[in-house]
């Protein structure tokens, strides 16, 4: 009988038995002891490890099978495998809110250098040509760079109320220069810069340049206030979802996913692939911003474009100085005409009498016309002469280049980045198995073996059908809601300001007056499309704030406590303002 019963046992171990079950690890593998030293290296204390298997049944997640877990560990690698998962998408989102972040600081640093170094070198080069000249007339500049500045950081009025403004009070300072014989009350200057921008506009003093001015000026700055914002807006939505705090029932199936194998006494057996695509897919549904992560991309890279070329910010700065100086020029070469209808609108100013006229300015101040170095030839080029057509080569527009090249190579890798986010995760080898070990045995959640359970995508409908997710955690939150809907609303004010259109200025006018400001500039910057003049909008007379003196009133817009929302930086160069105010003094001074 011991020689039969040897050779059954010599039988018995030749024969190859049933693939491995369920639990079968845990019958063959009755030790700890890989799982102590892994958990060890990670600081874990040996005590609260037990040497060999024990009974599960006081476990709460994984299988309550034989186990290497107590509760205490079972908890804390609960915790463990939560951050390493909240780890792998920040750290895999983590170049998009650096992106977006070093871009939109990078952008707004040019915006603002090029407004404050044209208003600082404006300034200098003032006060050394004009001195004293420069210091009584540096407030209509410096006001129109402060409202600049504003409308750029979201917290000014209309671009259209600074230009009207500042056109009105450059009216008012030039045209007693026209006729120094005269005195001129505040009440006769109110006069005028009121006829001047009346509805129908009769007087037109600096011709059709004010409006192209407006329409060059407005289109970029525009265009780059809703770049920042877009930049900023996406930064700040990218940086929330990456950090959504993940429910109870994720938390449960990542501990299940790559924590339950260390529990069981296979450390070294990875999860199927299958397994970590619906956990991931589950837990990541709410955290991902499609669809409407791609249309946001390309509504910034769009806008980055019209920034570049187009919507150049330096190209329309640089256009500034040649457009005021042929407003300079039209109102000397119209001055007869235009002093006329003043005169019959107004009535006549009263003249100086002749003992009581000041003494006569100083030779280098009569009839002097102003030609700046390097410069002059644009400034006096005329309208058609192409000069403000001509591409900036500055730093800045250098920096511009670069900055633009480089989002666009950036934003182009952004692409399907939350679709593709669960393949990336599931991609880090301690969520799951290569792809080359895919058809070798993997953990299964409930042991070693295959995954045999579909893969659900990340739709809600989908997510209904998820087998390790809870049916609680399938619908969708209102933060994730909120997000998307943030997100939408950047990529509209980008379209619209790649058209040239300002979209919170339009949906104030329509509330407040329904004049349909910020959309009548448009047209004329179209692709491809043919200038269409816009339509007339209804001026409002500039309001005074009479100090005395001659020509010392102060305008103020009726509009003027208004707020209306925004933001972003300028910038602007030295040389447009200064042809403004030099040819101004010095063509128009008294002679």
């Amino acid at each position: 009988m011991s020689a039969l019963r040897s050779l059954l046992l010599l039988l018995l171990s030749l024969c190859p038995g049933p693939g491995p079950g369920l639990g079968s690890e845990a019958k063959v593998t009755r030790s700890c002891i890989e799982t102590r030293q892994v958990l060890g290296a990670r600081g874990y204390s040996l005590s609260l490890l037990p040497p060999a298997l024990i009974s599960g049944e006081h476990l709460r997640i994984c299988p309550q099978e034989y186990t290497c877990c107590s509760s205490e560990i079972e908890q804390r690698l609960t915790w463990d495998t939560e951050a390493t998962f909240r780890g792998l998408v920040e750290e895999n989102g983590s170049f998009l809110v650096h992106t977006l972040a070093s871009r939109h600081r990078k952008f707004d640093e040019i915006f603002r250098e090029m407004l404050l170094s044209s208003e600082h070198s404006l300034a200098l080069l003032f006060h050394r040509s004009f001195g004293h000249l420069y210091s009584q007339h540096a407030p209509v500049f410096s006001g129109l760079f402060s409202r600049l500045r504003d409308y750029y950081e979201r917290s000014g009025e209309g671009l259209d109320d600074a230009l009207v403004d500042f056109w009105a009070q450059l009216l008012e300072r030039l045209f007693p220069l026209l006729h120094p014989q005269y005195i001129f009350s505040p009440d006769y200057l109110f006069c005028l810069t009121r006829l001047a921008s009346s509805a129908d506009d009769p007087l037109k003093p600096f011709g059709d340049i004010p409006r192209r001015l407006y329409l060059q000026i407005t289109r970029a700055l525009v265009a780059a206030r809703a770049f920042i914002q877009g930049l900023e807006t996406g930064r700040d939505v990218v940086s929330e979802a990456l950090k959504v705090p993940m429910s109870e029932g994720c938390k449960r199936a990542v501990m299940r996913l790559t924590g339950c194998p260390l529990c069981r006494g296979v450390p070294s057996l990875p999860p199927c692939r299958g397994f970590c695509f619906n956990v991931a897919n589950g837990c990541l549904r709410n955290q991902g911003l499609d669809p409407d992560w791609e249309a946001y991309l390309d509504a910034l890279l769009l806008l980055a474009e019209k920034l570049q070329g187009s919507f150049s910010f330096e190209l329309a700065a640089r256009s500034i100085g040649v457009k005021i100086s042929e407003a300079l020029m039209y109102l000397q070469d119209n001055s007869v005409a235009v002093s006329a209808q003043v005169f019959q609108q107004c009535g006549n100013p009263e003249r100086i009498l002749a003992r009581a006229r000041r003494a006569p300015p100083p030779q280098e101040e009569v009839g002097r016309f102003w030609t700046p170095p390097a410069a002059g030839a644009a400034a006096a080029a005329p309208a058609g002469a192409g000069a403000e057509e001509e591409r900036p080569t500055t730093t800045a527009s250098t920096s511009m280049n670069r900055l633009v090249w480089e989002l666009r190579e950036r934003l182009g890798r952004a692409r399907g980045f939350w679709a593709g986010l669960p393949t990336t995760v599931c991609g880090d080898p301690r969520m799951a198995a290569d792809i080359s070990q895919e058809a070798a045995p993997c953990w299964t959640g409930a042991g070693r073996g295959r995954y045999l359970s579909p893969v659900v995508g990340t739709s809600p409908t989908e997510q209904l059908d998820n087998p390790e997710m809870e049916k609680e955690d399938s619908g969708s939150d209102l933060q994730t809601r909120r997000r998307r809907l943030q997100l939408r609303a950047a990529t509209t004010r980008m379209k619209v300001a790649a058209l040239g259109r300002d979209l919170e200025l339009e949906d104030w006018d329509e509330d407040a007056s329904g004049s349909g400001e910020g959309q009548h500039y448009a047209d004329d910057w179209m692709a491809g499309a043919a200038a269409v003049a816009p339509p007339a909008r209804l001026p409002r007379p500039p309001r005074r704030d009479v100090s005395g003196g001659r020509g010392g009133g102060v305008l103020v817009r009726h509009n003027q406590g208004r707020s209306r929302t925004g933001g972003t930086s300028v910038g602007f160069h030295t040389q447009p303002i200064l042809i403004l105010f030099l040819s101004a003094l010095a063509l128009l001074g008294p002679r």
